[in-house]
């Protein structure tokens, strides 16, 4: 059985280069390091490490020194896969790889795994290979085991290429002709879908932030769904989407979305792009942040600045919830209740326990409110089912019937208006 693989011996190694201008803190990025590795199925770490450097070596990465220190330390261990947290060219993998006796896997290279074994959606699926084919193309010492892959993931950790083989170029650009043409079909079938969606007359309230923010375990407690909610980097990856009644407000849909993470390659940004389409649809961002983690701001930057990229300015209605009160000192908890009830469109919760989670609904509510607008309608008494959808859809603040039929005034959403139009 699959399940029954003994788990391949990892080491994570961070290259902390001085010269790199957009330099992280070194610790806590080998610890996001280490949380990649670990989102990986069928993987262990044994260990991990800083590598400082004054810069990086062209055609090794690292120094020679260095290297036979860590050939040593992954033979004492045994370890099979390292995962360097960064970028490794082409001509640095195989060398390192001949050096060390090992397979090497880069940041892109991992994440790329990641997302191959969560994607789900046929989408989701197709621009992860695309992706992978694309990040691929260049590297030719690598064996394409997974055009014909007899298990998940890309086949860059195991399956039967272990070998290292040139890969047809030509037969990846095929393989990529196809899989656009593939892509192209499902996203025209999304976007009558999307169209679809957009009859429905419920405002869509978007969760965004760092992976592991807690997003999903937002939603579950939300939705009273069972959403994979792990400590686990990109625990979900494709959107799930929830009706959920405001207990002060309209019925909505709650939309989870691929959690954002720093130095996100750039083809990885334009492959999910999709997936964070349903952002853009939004009336309402809650933009979730784990305020107990050391790098909260800068993760918190992160998110701002891919929302930006994405195309959403600051006219959307956005809401930022400070998560895992409950693993905070008491004190420190207190210190963020305190100061998130004096700033605006901020909330201090736990998705675990439910603390703060009423007024959040509250704000939510609120905002919406804000999307919705007043309107003057006459309709005659034949106009029955259009006025029996208004009271169903609670829009209905007043009416007065008339000789020939009602006047109302109705409150509501440029969806339901357009909605009202189509019945």
């Amino acid at each position: 059985m699959e399940h029954d693989r003994t788990p391949t011996r990892a080491w994570v190694v961070h290259p902390d280069i001085k010269s790199d201008r957009d330099r992280r803190d070194p610790v806590s990025a080998l610890d996001e390091g280490v949380s990649l590795a670990r989102a990986l199925p069928d993987i262990e770490v044994i260990g991990s490490d800083i590598v400082r450097l004054p810069k990086a070596h062209a055609g090794m990465l690292f120094g020679s020194g260095k290297i036979d220190e860590l050939r040593d330390q992954f033979k004492a261990h045994h370890i099979e896969l390292v995962l360097i947290d960064g970028p490794v060219s082409p001509v640095q993998q195989r060398n390192l790889e001949k050096a060390w006796k090992v397979k090497i896997l880069d940041r892109t290279g991992l994440i790329l795994e990641i997302f191959s074994d969560r994607a789900r959606t046929r989408e989701g699926v197709l621009q992860v290979e695309m992706a992978a084919l694309n990040y691929q193309r260049t590297r030719l010492v690598r064996a394409w085991t997974h055009l014909e892959r007899q298990r998940g993931g890309l086949g860059f950790v195991g399956g039967p290429g272990e070998t290292q083989i040139e890969a047809d170029r030509r037969a990846i650009d095929e393989q990529l002709v196809r899989l656009r043409r593939q892509l192209d079909k499902v996203v025209k079938t999304r976007t009558l879908h999307r169209a679809a969606r957009a009859k429905v007359p419920y405002p869509i309230v978007a969760l965004v932030g760092y992976t592991n923010a807690g997003k999903s375990t937002l939603f579950n407690r939300l939705t009273g769904a069972e959403v994979m909610a792990k400590d686990m980097l990109f625990a979900t990856l494709d959107p799930t989407m929830r009706r959920v009644q405001l207990a002060d407000g309209p019925e909505i849909i709650l939309s989870d979305t691929v959690g954002f993470i720093s130095d996100l390659p750039t083809e990885l940004v334009a492959a999910f792009r999709a997936t964070l389409e349903e952002v853009l649809a939004a009336d309402v961002i809650i933009h979730v942040r784990d305020i107990s983690h050391e790098e909260s701001q800068g993760q918190a930057r992160d998110v701002e600045n891919i929302l930006a990229s994405l195309g959403v300015d600051d006219s959307r209605a956005q809401i930022e919830v400070w998560n895992k009160l409950d693993l905070l000192a008491e004190d420190e908890a207190e210190t963020r209740r305190t100061r998130a009830e004096r700033e605006d469109g901020i909330h201090a919760i736990s998705a675990i326990t439910g603390e703060g989670l009423d007024d959040l609904l509250f704000e939510v509510a609120q905002r919406l409110r804000s999307v919705r607008y007043e309107d003057a309608l006459s309709l005659t008494f034949s106009q029955g089912k259009q006025r029996a959808w208004l009271f169903e859809q609670d829009v209905v603040q007043k009416e007065t019937q008339t000789e020939t039929g009602f006047d109302l005034t109705v409150l509501w959403t440029e969806k339901q208006k357009n909605r009202f139009a189509a019945l």
